[in-house]
Parts: structure tokens; sequence; C-alpha cells
């Protein structure tokens, strides 16, 4: 675990004074802060390449239908992919086995750059696949990697200028997969500049080991195996655990049945907009008009929502942990739900819902993405690799299943409007908002009393 100088050991440099602008950097924490921190940023702008690279190879080589079987897929596969991760984890230290699963990865997306040039059939659906697989499980072990490295306390303080790199690199990402394509770089070029961030993500991180071995001279390499039980079990057996998977299965449950909300909400927009602009060119095309009017609104709202989601990660959620602690992280995200939902529920406009799922989205990018790391802080080695591989992947994705299904009984069964969607986001997201303070609550039960800045409050039902 990190034990940082004291302020009067070690004199603060420039580039602590610097991340000391977006938290509580002490001196002799800035260097690994900043490492971390650019390991994340190259793993956002890495993915956010490759999930472009994704759309024109699944749509070229089966349609816009195999995307809808892809997503199924992988869902099933996650079922064999987290005792795999496991299996390794038994038999692998901590440093071979992050090192093993990046190089995998690397070597996939070689072998896919090879399959595209030959034009391999199918490709681009196992590359759907493989995108969706890759990005939720080198994110979710990059996070255990960094709750091994900081213990409690410093997590909390530094883990909000860690995910900084997230919310910069996604910016970044997009954006720059969007330019390379703009300046005609095939999905092949773009697979290499992914492969060349990934490597460099890979040299971070032995740096990363080495800063880390060096800090605890006394650690072997048995001390980094995390023994037989796999993801899956660890989860189950333990209630903290459970509360974790049911709380991100409950996120996942209202943010995309708010997604399939806003989609509609666009689409009636759109076909008001529509009829009024026929008024005054009645040769206008509909299809035309309305993929224009959609691209249009989605370009603008993702920008936002990307540039509300750095200031605050930057800015906000720092101070949020340190005067709030891990249930102030924990609650907003249900809390600017139940908000903008109600509102929809209640009849607000389209202005509004836009402006409401903004903050939603925004708050879910920064603030909850802290969030989601520090819940792992008090947990063991086993748990930190094993248990969040299972939950950031398997039951995240679950949480998607269950709204597709929400979303199928509601159009189908239920005849649900945009107002009915909403209200029953409000319904879940009431009992997010308790579980929330539920987890809080076992949180500060695992850590000292001290390290927790702001009292629990004792929930006497057990929703886990």
């Amino acid at each position: 675990m990190a034990h940082p100088a004291s302020s009067g050991q070690r004199r603060p440099s420039p580039l602590h004074r610097l991340l000391g602008l977006f938290s509580e950097v002490r001196p002799g924490e800035a260097r690994t802060a900043l490492l971390l921190t650019a390991n994340l940023f190259l793993i956002l702008v890495a993915y956010y390449i490759i999930k472009t690279v994704r759309e024109p190879l699944v749509l070229a080589t089966g349609g816009a239908e195999l995307k809808t079987y892809a997503s199924g897929a992988q869902a099933v596969l996650l079922m064999f992919v987290v005792p795999a991760y496991g299996w390794l984890a038994h038999r692998l230290p901590r440093n071979r086995l992050v090192m093993a699963i990046t190089i995998f990865s690397l070597v996939c997306l070689g072998l896919f750059d090879v399959g595209a040039r030959l034009g391999v059939p199918m490709l681009g659906f196992v590359f759907y696949v493989w995108v969706g697989i890759f990005s939720v499980t080198i994110i979710a072990q990059f996070w255990s990697f960094a709750n091994d490295v900081y213990d409690e306390p410093s997590g909390k303080r530094l883990f909000p200028v860690v995910g900084v790199g997230a919310t910069v690199g996604a910016v970044c990402g997009s954006y720059g997969a969007s330019w390379l394509f703009g300046q005609g770089l095939t999905p092949t070029t773009l697979m290499h500049v992914a492969e060349v961030l990934l490597a460099l993500h890979l040299l971070l991180y032995a740096w990363a080991f080495r800063r880390s071995e060096a800090q605890h001279p006394h650690q072997t390499k048995q001390d980094l195996l995390m023994g037989a039980v796999g993801g899956f079990e660890l989860v189950l057996k333990r209630p903290y655990l459970r509360s974790i998977a049911l709380l991100l299965i409950l996120l996942n449950l209202v943010n995309t049945t708010g997604e399939y909300v806003l989609g509609a909400s666009v689409l009636e927009n759109a076909e008001v907009a529509y009829r009024t602009a026929l008024g005054a060119d009645p040769g206008l095309d509909h299809d035309t008009f309305t993929t224009s009017y959609i691209g249009a609104f989605y370009g603008g709202f993702f920008t936002w929502v990307n540039i509300a989601a750095v200031v605050m990660q930057a800015f906000l959620v720092s101070r949020l942990v340190k005067f709030a602690g891990l249930r102030g992280v924990l609650i907003a995200l249900p809390l600017v739900a139940l908000g903008g939902y109600a509102l929809v529920a209640a009849g607000a406009g389209f202005a509004i819902f836009q402006f409401a799922k903004s903050a939603e989205n925004a708050t879910d990018y920064s603030v909850m993405g802290t969030a989601r790391a520090m819940v792992w802080l008090p947990t063991t080695r086993a748990e930190k690799y094993k248990a969040k591989q299972a939950v950031d992947t398997f039951f995240v994705r679950f949480g998607d299943v269950l709204a597709a299904g929400v979303v199928f009984v509601g159009t189908t069964w239920a005849g649900l409007g945009i107002r009915g969607f909403a209200a029953a986001n409000v319904v879940v997201a009431l009992v997010w908002f308790g579980l929330s303070l539920r987890l809080a609550w076992r949180y500060n039960e695992l850590v000292p009393s001290d390290a927790s800045p702001v009292p629990a409050p004792v929930i006497k039902v057990d929703v886990a």
C-alpha cells in the first residue's frame, strides 16, 4: 500500500501542486497518481478508437441486425470469461496476470487486423463481441490494480485524480477516432493506432509494477497469488459484494431504459420538426431529414455530456468525496436520475429531459465512475481482481439484458409510453438510492472509523 510522506518531510513539487488542483495529493504521491492517470487515459483513447472501428466492420459484414445478436452473445460469453479469468488469477501472480491479459488483447487486435485484410467472413460479428468483452475486462482490471496499489485513505483522495484519465481519454478518443476517419484512414489502420496505444499502456504497467515492488520490498510472488475461489463464488458468498453487484445491475437498468426514453423522445421531436419543415419545403425527404436531425442531436448531446463529465471529475468529485465520503458519491447518481425521470413522468418537456439526461450521464461518467472504484478499496486482493471482473462484466451486462426485457414488455404488452417508462425508472431509482445508502453503511463497517469523514446512516432493511 502507498504510505506517502507527510508535508513536513518533503517539499511539494510542481507536479504535486498541479495535481493538487484536482484533489489532495500529498508529497511523494504525485508520480504514481500521474502514472495511473496516464495509463487509464491510454486505455480509454484506445477503446474509443476500437469502438469506432467496430461499427463499419459489423455493419459491412452483417448489417444492423447482427449488432443486436452480438450484444446478446457478449452476455453469454461472459459467463465463461469470468471463470477463465479466475482460473488464470489462481495460477499467476498479480503482475503476470495483468500483463498476460493485456498482451492477449494486443494479440487479438493483431489477429483481427489480419482477418480484416483477408476478408474473413463474419469478422465484424466476432469483433463486435470481442470489443464489448475487452472494454469491460481491461478497465475493470486497471481499477483492480489501482485498488491494490492504494490503501483505503489514499484511494479516497487519489481516485478522483486518476479518474480524470478516463473522462479526458473518452473525449480525446472519440474525437480522435472521428478525426482519423475524416482523414481517410481505414479501419485496419486505426487498429494499428490502437495497438500502439495498448503497447504504451503495457509499458506504463511495467513501470507501475516496479514502483509498487519498490514500495513493498518484502512482498513475494506467493503473496500476489489469489487463491482458487472463483469470481462468481466470491460475489455470491459475501453480502457486501452482492450489494455492489445489485447496485450496478440497477444502475444499468435505469440508464439503459433511460437511453430508450431519450431515443423515443428524439424520434418524436424529429417527426415534429419534419412536419414543420415540410411546410417550407414540400419535397423534403423524410429519412434524410430524420437521420440528419438525430445525428445533429446526439453529436451535440455527447459533446456536452463529455465536457460536463471532465469538469465534474476534475473539480467536483474529490471535494464531494472529502466532505461527504463514499455515501456522497454513491447517492449522487440515483438522486440525479430520480429527479430527471420524475420530471418526465410528470409531463416535463423534451428540453428539460435533455438537460436532465445530460446531467445523469455526466454524473455517471465522473462521480459514479469514482464511486465504482472506491467500493473495492476495503476488499481482499482476490476480490479486487476476481470478484470485480465478475461484477464489472457479467452483472453489468445483466443489467442491460434486464433493461431490454423491460423495454420489450413495456412496448409489447404493457403499452407504456415515454411517461410510463420514466415512471418505472423512478421506482427503480428509489430502490437504487436505498441500496446506495446500505452499501455506504457496509463500507464504513469495513474501514477504520476515522477513515470516513461522514458518519453513515444505519438502514434497518437489508435490500441486498
